[in-house]
């Protein structure tokens, strides 16, 4: 299999995920990287063996055929069209854009120059994850008419060291972590049809408590704690709440229920994890995990202890796509209907109404174990 040449423009905290784990895969070679900061762009360099160069450089590099786009949210709309000016395909980190008129702009941009365009999160890849899929898609729940999802903690001024945009309009919980489920919601339920939904904030200002800044008082600019609705175009309802206004909570982080049962997902935010499952008899039971490639633990996190990170997974599954041609699973058109669910959720909690949604898409295909086999190096 030939290989796409990779360029990274944002060397903040995940560019390190993305370079340890790129090489995982088939089709992929990281070639450079790029930041505002020089100094950031040479340490990555150094940590892995890579090019350092200035995104000007970068982007007019012709050893580079796809550009990941770690920057901070706010800038992904700008550093995403001059990646597709530059006649590069994109690959961005969550969310795509921030508001659903740039994803648009994005989208006919790539179509005019016959580029591609995809978008993480790709953690609905993992091995869990798809084993969920696939009992769904057997119809061993049934039919999935509702579900909860939840997405609770206390916000990120207590370990991130620069936590100011997560507070700004473009961040808080919805914006941030809410990529993680709707992405995995589309993937096991299909596309939204209309949401509503609440939204406040608890505090005007939160108090960074992690160095280098610790003490510094920030604003909050944007709602911190939202309960919507979602309904499907298949007739489920969803609930969704995303806060980082709770310290503590005892909800799961997605379960779905159908007429034939009752299954328990893990964390979006992670590939792997324990799956259970309830029918008609109410007896929960563990669901023993499938041989899937994307399910081994390859990563000790600090907190979490052993698990599966395969980040990087649906920039290979892209690079699949440009090179033998198909449907990328993270496609911009899932990308762009996540934007539209998440920001019409803020917009309805604005508003006080239901707002319908004006894209949609399909769901993706599958990644079994032969196909998320075949991406891995």
């Amino acid at each position: 299999m030939a290989k796409l040449g990779i360029g990274i423009i944002g060397c903040g905290n995940i560019s390190e995920a993305y370079l340890r784990l790129a090489p995982t895969f088939k089709g992929l070679e990281v070639r450079a990287v790029a930041d505002m900061n020089m100094d950031a762009a040479k340490a990555r360099a150094e940590a892995f063996n890579t090019k350092a160069q200035s995104v000007d450089d970068l982007l007019a590099n012709k050893d580079i055929d796809v550009v990941i786009n770690l920057t901070i949210p706010d800038a992904h709309f700008g550093v995403s069209k001059s990646i597709l000016q530059a006649g590069k395909h994109v690959y961005s980190e969550k969310p795509l854009t921030l508001t659903l008129e740039d994803g648009l702009a994005l989208r006919d941009l790539a179509r005019s120059k016959g580029l591609s365009v995809g978008c993480a999160p790709d953690t609905f890849l993992g091995g869990a994850h798809q084993m969920a899929r696939a009992m769904i898609d057997e119809g061993k729940l049934g039919t999935i008419t509702a579900g909860c999802a939840a997405v609770m903690g206390h916000g990120m001024e207590h370990w991130h060291p620069n936590p100011d945009f997560f507070f700004l309009p473009g961040g808080g919980p919805m914006l941030d972590m809410g990529p993680y489920y709707i992405a995995n919601l589309i993937n096991l339920i299909g596309p939204v049809k209309r949401v509503a939904a609440l939204t406040s904030a608890a505090h005007e200002t939160r108090t960074i408590s992690s160095e280098p800044r610790k003490g510094e008082v920030i604003p909050v600019k944007t709602p911190t704690n939202i309960h919507a609705l979602l309904e499907f175009h298949n007739g489920a309802t969803v609930n969704l709440s995303a806060s980082w206004d709770v310290w503590h909570h005892k909800r799961v982080n997605m379960e779905l229920y159908g007429t034939e049962g009752t299954i328990y997902v893990p964390d979006p935010n992670f590939f792997g994890g324990k799956v259970e499952m309830a029918g008609r008899d109410g007896k929960l039971q563990d669901v023993p995990l499938w041989d899937h490639p994307l399910s081994k633990n390859n990563q000790e996190h600090p907190s979490v202890g052993p698990l599966a990170n395969y980040r990087t997974a649906g920039l290979a599954d892209m690079a699949r796509a440009i090179m033998d041609g198909g449907d990328a699973r993270c496609s911009i058109d899932r990308a762009l209907h996540g934007v539209e669910v998440m920001t019409a959720c803020l917009k309805s909690g604005a508003e006080g109404s239901f707002v319908t949604m004006g894209t949609t898409c399909t769901r993706p295909a599958a990644l079994g174990i032969a196909e998320a086999q075949a991406l891995l190096a």
